[in-house]
């Protein structure tokens, strides 16, 4: 059976994440590592040497583009770096990408890197984990999407704690709220967090250092006539730190990140979801590469990724508007 070549950019913890995904699997191995630290590097390829003992590494990226002719990408740096590895695997005949969160911090990124992919027929994927979930999935499919609760209302989405970041977890947060909607956004409105008026455009340091992106709060306009209500902070709240309400005309879902509840006709139903061999980021990494054998759609597809981007940055323009009504998609 012919293998899949598969290529890791940036080793630290969710790239490690990433390669688990690859183990047992008889169609995908891992031949090479990138990252801008050889100590990394080193401590990557000892980590995988029982399962693959050759793995190539890389300080350069398309150095590695150039040599490794990789079948299949994962991209699990910076929340801002990911634009130009996107676009340079693409170009270079990557099959499937395996791309974290959020998709890009700006609209330009986001268009450059979907265009990318559909010009070179490339299969992105984005790691909105929750989509490879099993309590999240089994609830959007099993008990919303066979009409449990009725017709979906409004989801209430709410994010705290010190980490309640806009791009850095918030992405997960807004995508949820899409995930559950089932349809496009036609308006946004929005407020951040005191002390970051003035934040119109993408600041942060890639998701590391709290103080440098804004919780918010903000509404999302559905096509469908789906309500979203971002509750996104301020950042000294405390955890719990990610929820979602999903609001039906009979019935309503509580969810979070360790149990979820059918609410409906005075008596409350544990939802109990099937387990999963793999879930996570593992399983998101299994499903590209069974796509990129054998088609099919993501789960969390460029476009859903994409989709997440313009609410993020219609929330920024929201601000920027005094707090106004910003339709989606936003000008370019």
């Amino acid at each position: 059976m012919a293998k899949y070549r598969v290529g890791v950019i940036g080793c630290k913890g969710i790239g490690s994440r990433h390669a688990s995904g690859l183990v047992g699997l008889p169609n995908a191995e891992l031949v090479a590592g990138c990252d801008i630290s050889e100590t990394t590097l080193v401590d990557f390829r000892e980590q995988w040497k029982d399962h693959w003992s050759n793995i190539a590494l890389y300080t350069d990226h398309q150095e590695m583009l150039a040599q490794e002719s990789l079948d299949i990408v994962t991209v699990a740096t910076s929340d801002h770096r990911h634009a130009d590895l996107v676009v340079n695997a693409a170009n270079a005949g990557a099959k499937g990408i395996f791309c974290e969160k959020p998709m890009a911090t700006n609209i330009a990124d986001a268009n450059r890197m979907l265009e990318a992919v559909e010009r070179n027929g490339t299969i992105l994927s984005i790691d909105h984990t929750r989509r490879w979930q099993p309590l999240w999935r089994h609830t959007k499919e099993e008990i919303v999407g066979s009409g449990e609760i009725g017709q979906v209302k409004y989801i209430i989405g709410t994010l705290n704690g010190a980490r309640a970041m806009l791009f850095r977890n918030g992405t997960h947060l807004i995508d949820a709220i899409c995930y559950y909607a089932e349809s496009e956004p036609e308006w946004v409105v929005a407020e951040l967090e005191a002390g970051y008026e003035d934040y119109w455009e993408y600041r942060g340091d890639g998701g590391h250092e709290p103080k440098t992106e804004p919780a918010a709060s903000g509404y999302i306009h559905f096509t469908n006539g789906v309500r979203g209500y971002y509750a996104g902070g301020s950042k000294d709240t405390p955890a719990p730190n990610f929820r979602l309400e999903i609001v039906g005309t009979e019935g309503y879902v509580l969810i979070d990140n360790e149990k979820a509840s059918l609410e409906k006709g005075g008596t409350s139903q544990t939802i109990t979801a099937p387990k999963w061999e793999v879930e996570g980021i593992p399983a998101g990494v299994q499903e590209l590469v069974r796509i990129v054998a054998e088609g099919g759609q993501s789960s969390s597809s460029g476009k859903d990724g994409h989709k997440v981007v313009e609410i993020l940055i219609g929330f920024l323009e929201s601000q920027r508007r005094d707090n106004g009504k910003v339709t989606i998609p936003v000008p370019r």
